[in-house]
């Protein structure tokens, strides 16, 4: 990586609202405040609904580092919006609704035990039905149960936004953009489940799965929905584009090679998953095109077997360094970042925002969970 980063940020007041970790604190706020009231409309609907409710607020509040409420409150800044306003909190916080919604429904697609360390929500409901002795399969209701929460959640993240107290003029351009983001998330969910049908095997296909899967929802809709929150014109909208699409792609590019090869204490999840689930991602696409016609058998051979023990998954990690596929996926990492420091070095955004948005670029993208 050429850029380098910027000094660590010092600020004197722990309670500045711009300081990042403060952001993410204030968003986690929001959410928790939101779910209680959510709670108490549930409640007074069915007693019977106290579990979902509960799984809803774990999935929602426990864990996460509000990457995308962070980028939409600093799209927000990017625009010239004020500091300290709770409303734009508010509709940031809103986007970790879907995030939840598409983890959710994530877990049920790539049949994930886990998540951050917890029962994955499928299986939470399916072990609920076993306890409790309901008639039926468990395994369906566990995924029933998955289906509705992770619906529940995306549903609220447009309710949240929409109630954030901002003015209705601001909101309208707001929601025609959240309805595009729903709609591009659901498309890259799909191309990633096809992709997995089919094997894989294309680069430019994976990448095209993580720019709609990951790096738009993920970075660049979070900042234009911030940018348009505050009334940016077309120009400022652009340079959110310029800057977080490459940043996106990076993002997710080092989730991939953290889903092989990450610390699973630190990630939450197995290290093994995505190679369980046949994940076929830009790692393995890297990995396909470099391999030797024995590399390849092994790849076809273990790759996406839900049995797969611990010497398998040692063949299939050994494969991917032998093929240069690591070093593939970092060099792209490093070129994404670089496009993306350069362009928002060239963005109309506030000094502020620019050195902020740098800082977050680093923290996206050198993570180790």
């Amino acid at each position: 990586m050429t850029a380098t980063a910027s000094p660590p940020l010092t600020l004197t007041d722990e309670y500045d609202p711009t300081h990042l970790e403060n952001v993410a604190a204030r968003a986690s706020r929001a959410l928790s405040e939101f779910v209680d009231r959510q709670a108490a409309v549930l409640a007074a609907i069915s007693p019977a609904l106290a579990p979902a409710t509960a799984a809803l607020r774990e999935a929602i509040l426990g864990g996460g580092k509000r990457l995308r409420p962070t980028f939409c409150y600093w799209g927000w800044r990017a625009a010239g919006g004020p500091a300290d306003a709770a409303e734009i909190v508010t509709a940031a916080a809103g986007l970790e609704l879907l995030h939840a919604g598409a983890l959710i429904h994530d877990d049920i697609m790539d049949r994930s035990d886990t998540r951050r360390g917890r029962p994955s929500i499928h299986r939470l409901f399916e072990g609920e039905h076993t306890t409790a002795g309901y008639r039926g399969s468990a395994a369906t209701f566990g995924l029933g149960a998955g289906i509705l929460l992770g619906d529940w959640s995306m549903a609220w993240c447009d309710e949240m936004v929409d109630r954030c107290g901002l003015p209705e003029h601001r909101l309208r351009p707001a929601r025609r953009l959240l309805q595009q983001v729903h709609t591009e998330l659901m498309a890259g969910q799909f191309l990633d489940l096809v992709e997995q049908a089919r094997g894989g095997g294309s680069v430019e296909r994976a990448r095209t799965v993580i720019r709609y899967k990951t790096a738009k929802y993920s970075v660049e809709r979070p900042m234009q929905l911030g940018a348009i929150l505050a009334g940016a014109g077309p120009d400022v909208l652009a340079a959110c584009s310029a800057f977080a699409l490459p940043l996106g792609e990076a993002f997710q590019l080092r989730d991939d090679l953290l889903g092989v090869f990450g610390d699973p204490a630190a990630t939450g999840k197995s290290a093994g998953d995505d190679l369980r689930e046949g994940k076929a991602t830009v790692l393995i696409a890297f990995a396909r095109q470099a391999a030797t016609a024995a590399q390849l058998a092994t790849l076809d051979r273990l790759l996406g077997d839900p049995d797969i023990d611990d010497a398998g998954l040692a063949a299939l990690r050994s494969v991917i360094l032998a093929t240069g596929a690591v070093t593939a996926v970092e060099d792209l990492i490093d070129s994404h970042v670089d496009t993306a420091l350069r362009r928002l070095a060239e963005a109309p955004f506030p000094e502020r925002a620019r050195w902020t948005l740098g800082q977050l670029t680093v923290a996206a993208t050198t993570r180790a969970a």
